[in-house]
């Protein structure tokens, strides 16, 4: 896991990243933004998961873990679409 962004990404937020729209039925990888400030559990960190909906300006993610389920409200910062 990266602990740093690089040199001439430090520091750096993309706004276009907090804006971004993302459909029902997504699959997206969740990957934390370090320089936003705010908690972040570790365990969320590399998943993969599917977008069910918009919740204010979070997606609830719906992330298999083992055999469950589970929904989780992450903002898009975090989230990166993957292709499929």
């Amino acid at each position: 896991m990266v602990r740093r962004k690089s040199v001439r990404t430090r520091g750096k937020l993309r706004l276009s990243e907090y804006f971004k729209e993302l459909k029902e039925g997504d699959n997206v990888a969740v990957a934390r933004e370090r320089s936003a400030v705010g908690s972040f559990p570790k365990r969320l960190q590399g998943r993969t998961g599917t977008i069910k909906n918009k919740r204010g300006k979070a997606y609830v993610v719906e992330i298999k873990d083992q055999s469950k389920s589970k929904e989780f409200l992450i903002a898009p910062i975090h989230l990166k679409k993957i292709k499929s």
